[in-house]
């Protein structure tokens, strides 16, 4: 009896001896836990993002760029819409995001446990990332200071920051922060802009259904918005209405009758599918005109919509049927008013597959399309159209020019050489007048591209834009007035406001009016008789064929009182192209663009359509009447 009593004294003695050191390595593991804990925390905080900056905007402030015509053509950087308080939501909005992201919202103090570990034994049974734990304070914060980087780190910071949003704000408050910043696709911050975007509706008069699709996109924005996915968008708001009813928001009749809800998409204002070689030269200069700080804009261009079209369709069906005959790959083409407001740019066939414009970045030798800059020089030299030189053989420093057709041609008057585009005579008259003073004329007609002053100058051996070269030609069409291409006409902030309005512009008179007219003259015998016959219009016109060496480069430039256009052609490799000389093809498009610009092509298809058939015993009386003169044939 007295042996089982100590058995039992020492058995309990055991167990007391086990308790403490249970309790003792349990207290010491705690508190290397908490220590560990706030090593952990002091080494990741130190390096937190500032609080005092979260309310602040961290998009990049939209750009709307419009046409000339107010139709929307791009809309660049990020949307945000007016800030809105969870308060001043219909109550279905934060339900949805709430029953989809965060059923235990307002019962965690930032982190859910059983929502964690929920997520943890569902992505294990899965083998794979099925779910998240993230809650919405969780969310916010990484919206608010963090980078989308899925590291140890960052999570971390997430922790302590849901932790300080927990303590600093109220959940009415974090909840609306969230909703006010959240991306839900399409560039869209916000529950405001994203139901503007997509339902063309502020966020305060979604639907059930509007409110459940866009609490549907915080899984994947840019794959199930209604933009890009209207089938997926639809199907995932139908899993955020059976998640409300789980959640109790909504019964099983309010979930279904939301579900069969006719929804109407915001489809105004779509942007266009033409000018994107536009949209990015303008772009590139917005914020130069109101400052990095402007925030959200919408620009008013200068852009045809409607000529763009066009200009970019001529452009791919004469170089589709050219291309292989005549080895051409790539063309540009840009059409200005005389005052340099550009209505259509075509920087290459195809933006897709080439971004690099080839209108503003290009630098190609324009070949006899310099040579009016040559001729202008002249002018203002004291020589006239009527000037005569002699086309004969000439030889500069061992260099000697030769015409397109190899052959001489004796005396001729200025105006005719411009007009025949004889390459002796360009050169005399350059080293008549002197380079130095072409270069200036170059200068002060806009060219910016670095000029050679070899005896080559005079048929455009120096590079440059076609940008630049066609603003040198407008300044003709101006009246003698210096130009700068420009795009931009009006600048506006969100609330309507202008920030910028182009007024005046240019350089005043920078070429005398008689020696205009003198150009006018000369360049007017360049259609009418000379290279440029297939660029003909229904209207007085001016321009200049060029082709560079070995036909890399072909060029037609040329200018009514109403429309400026160039028009280049030629390979991105430099190669040789088959005989195409800027009186052939470049002319021909120039053609049809600057009859698209002034309505002649329209205006022919109207009289067309308007002329009545005559009957067939009308047409055989005519035919034998006449001859065969009003054959059908």
């Amino acid at each position: 009896m007295a042996e089982t009593k100590n058995e039992k004294a020492s058995s309990q003695k055991n167990e007391r001896r086990i308790l403490r050191f249970v309790l003792k390595w349990s207290f010491t593991l705690a508190i290397w836990g908490v220590v560990i804990i706030g090593v952990v925390t002091a080494f990741y905080a130190h390096d937190l993002p500032s609080t005092d900056k979260a309310l602040e905007v961290t998009r990049r402030p939209s750009v709307i760029l419009l046409a000339r015509d107010g139709s929307k053509m791009a809309s660049l950087g990020d949307l945000q819409g007016n800030a809105v308080h969870v308060k001043d939501l219909p109550a279905y909005l934060p339900q949805a995001v709430i029953a989809t992201e965060d059923r235990r919202f307002y019962n965690h103090s930032g982190i859910d446990i059983i929502g964690l570990a929920r997520a943890m034994v569902r992505n294990i049974k899965a083998g794979r990332v099925v779910q998240g734990g993230s809650t919405i304070s969780q969310q916010a914060a990484k919206n608010l200071f963090l980078t989308p980087d899925r590291t140890f780190k960052r999570k971390y910071q997430e922790l302590i920051l849901a932790f300080w949003l927990e303590q600093k704000f109220t959940k009415d408050q974090i909840l609306t922060i969230y909703l006010n910043r959240v991306y839900l696709g399409s560039g869209t911050f916000g529950v405001d802009a994203a139901a503007k975007k997509y339902f063309g509706v502020p966020a305060r008069r979604l639907t059930i259904f509007q409110a459940a699709i866009i609490a549907g996109l915080l899984k994947a924005p840019s794959r199930l918005n209604p933009r890009n996915n209207v089938k997926a968008a639809v199907a995932r708001g139908k899993v955020v209405l059976s998640n409300m009813v789980a959640a109790g928001y909504l019964n099983e009749a309010q979930a279904k009758k939301a579900a069969g809800s006719k929804l109407r998409y915001n489809q105004n204002q779509r942007a266009q599918r033409v000018g994107r070689y536009f949209v990015d030269w303008i772009s590139q200069q917005v914020r130069g005109f109101v400052g990095p700080q402007s925030g959200d804009v919408t620009v008013k261009t200068t852009l045809d919509a409607k000529l763009q079209g066009q200009a970019e369709a001529h452009i791919e069906k004469y170089l589709a049927h050219n291309s292989k005959r005549y080895n051409v790959s790539q063309g540009a083409a840009i059409v200005m008013s005389p005052g340099g407001a550009v209505r259509a740019m075509v920087g290459g066939r195809n933006y897709k597959k080439s971004q690099f414009n080839r209108v503003t970045q290009a630098r190609r030798q324009p070949g006899s399309a310099f040579k009016p800059i040559v001729y202008l020089a002249a002018l203002e030299a004291g020589l006239t159209p009527e000037t005569r030189f002699k086309d004969s053989a000439i030889t500069i420093k061992g260099w000697t020019p030769r015409n397109y057709d190899g052959k001489h041609h004796g005396e001729m008057s200025l105006k005719s050489a411009l007009a025949r585009s004889i390459n002796t005579i360009a050169v005399k008259v350059s080293e008549h007048v002197g380079r130095g003073n072409v270069v200036k004329t170059a200068k002060r007609l806009g060219i910016t591209a670095p000029l050679t002053t070899s005896p080559s100058l005079a048929l455009g051996s120096s590079e440059v834009s076609l940008i630049e070269m066609t603003g040198a030609y407008a300044v003709l069409a101006n009246g003698g007035k210096g130009i700068w291409p420009f795009g931009v006409e009006e600048i506006k902030d969100s609330s309507g406001r202008v920030l910028y309005r182009r007024t005046g512009g240019g350089t005043g008179q920078i070429v005398e009016r008689r020696h205009v007219r003198a150009m006018d003259d000369m360049l007017g015998e360049v259609i009418r008789t000379g290279t440029g016959k297939k660029a003909r219009l229904r209207r007085p016109a001016f321009g200049k064929t060029g082709t560079s060496q070995a036909f890399r480069d072909a060029w037609f430039i040329g200018y009514t009182k109403s429309y400026v256009t160039g028009v280049w052609v030629g390979n991105d490799n430099d190669a040789p192209m088959k005989r195409i000389s800027g009186g052939g093809l470049p002319a021909i498009i120039w053609q049809k663009i600057m009859s698209d610009a002034h309505g002649d092509n329209a205006l022919k298809k109207r009289r067309v359509a308007a002329t009545p058939k005559a009957s067939q015993k009308e047409k055989s009386f005519l035919e034998k009447l006449f001859g065969g003169i009003f054959s059908s044939k």
